[in-house]
Order: structure tokens, then C-alpha cells, then sequence
């Protein structure tokens, strides 16, 4: 069995990418089905299949069928504050190198 490392590590995994990040702002309001999710984040179906089954299969998130659409939800709304805090992180770089250009 593995242990929780593993389990952090595939989660952490499964959001180090930029399309999947790009997937999972747009299921931030909520699930959303395939069909809007690839034109959304501007990727091909296929990838963007590729992508939520990566997500799926680390427990980021969730998928249920109807008929024949298959939606996708955010399986766990902690990540969404993961994403923000990188996201707050990003800024603060951002901001510090900003400072450090200005001064030279």
C-alpha cells in the first residue's frame, strides 16, 4: 500500500500542469460537461480526455454520466484553495521581482 507521500504527491501531480489548471478554473463554478469543458480551455477533446483522466484517477475530481454527455465536478473544493494560495504565491513573486527591475 502506499503511503500518504504518494497520495500527496499524485494530487500535487495532477495540478502541475497548465492545461489541467486551466481545467479546473473552469469547474470552479461548478460541473460542467465535456462538451464545454474543451472548447473552454481552448485544448483538442482528446487531450483535454487525456487531462481528465489524470484528474479523475488522483481523486481531483469527479465524473458522472448522463445519456451519453459525462460531466465533470471539482471532487474535492480544498483544491480550489490550493490553487488560490499558488496563485497568491505567484503574485507575491511576481510583485518582488517587479520591485527588484524598478530599482536597477
Amino acid at each position: 500500500m502506499s503511503d500518504i507521500s504518494t497520495f500527496r504527491a499524485d494530487i500535487l501531480k495532477a495540478l502541475a500542469q497548465p492545461t489541467r489548471l486551466k481545467i479546473i478554473e473552469f469547474l470552479r463554478d461548478g460541473e460542467r460537461c465535456v462538451c464545454e469543458i474543451f472548447p473552454a480551455i481552448g485544448e483538442e477533446q482528446s487531450n483535454t480526455s487525456r487531462h481528465l483522466s489524470m484528474m479523475l484517477s488522483s481523486g481531483v475530481l469527479s465524473r458522472r454520466k448522463d445519456g451519453l454527455k459525462i460531466y465533470y465536478a471539482i471532487k474535492h473544493p480544498e483544491i480550489l484553495d490550493v490553487v488560490d494560495m499558488v496563485t497568491l504565491i505567484v503574485k507575491q513573486e511576481i510583485s518582488g521581482r517587479h520591485k527588484v527591475l524598478k530599482a536597477l
